[in-house]
């Protein structure tokens, strides 16, 4: 069995990322796997202060929600990011996420297994996601994480109003292929491992 991490960017819950992020898992649900959701509209996830206290043990001084994600993500064989489009870019709020991920690169730790990631953008108008995705990539590969597509590249999506995804059919369905590609790419691993 398998386990995914939904993690959304978002700060406005049940939003578009949100009900995008879940369907992308659901052929993991479907298949009994276990999904993990870290949902930052219902997060505090307080920014790096650079104190380079992480160096000798990886461990954050900082007491809030980044603990519980990072017991959640040792457990997990792949993630999925969602975030809305502000200003071309990822949410305040996953960028903390983001850098607060700096007290675990010192122990590298997806150096020893084949990790999974995929990326959702949902932005309010057209050709606005594509450096939302990039920025998601970038920081899965600078972990050392494998970036799996969805139909192409990560799902990309214009939505303005708080739910209005679900009145895009491909959009929803682009997320779910997102999710299967993902399964798919762990049980290709797990067969030949």
């Amino acid at each position: 069995m398998f386990n995914i991490l939904a993690i959304s960017g978002s700060p406005r819950k049940g939003g578009n990322t949100e009900i995008l992020l879940n369907t992308a898992v659901e052929p993991f649900l479907k298949e009994g796997h276990t999904v993990h959701n870290f949902f930052l509209s219902g997060k505090t996830i307080a920014p790096c202060i650079a104190c380079d206290a992480c160096e000798d043990d990886a461990v954050c001084v900082i007491k809030d929600d980044m603990q519980p994600l990072l017991e959640k993500l040792s457990l997990c064989d792949a993630m999925i990011i969602g975030s809305p489009v502000y200003n071309r870019n990822i949410t305040a709020q996953l960028l903390a996420l983001f850098n607060r991920f700096h007290s675990i690169t010192h122990k590298r730790p997806f150096k020893d297994r084949v990790f999974f990631g995929g990326a959702i953008a949902v932005g309010g108008s057209p050709n606005s996601q594509g450096i939302t995705l990039n920025i998601i990539h970038n920081f899965m590969l600078s972990l050392g994480i494998c970036c799996v597509p969805a139909v192409l590249n990560g799902v990309s999506v214009v939505a303005r109003k708080k739910g209005e995804v679900l009145e895009k059919p491909k959009s929803l369905s682009d997320a779910r292929v997102l999710g299967e590609n993902i399964l798919r790419a762990l049980k290709m691993t797990k067969s030949s491992g």
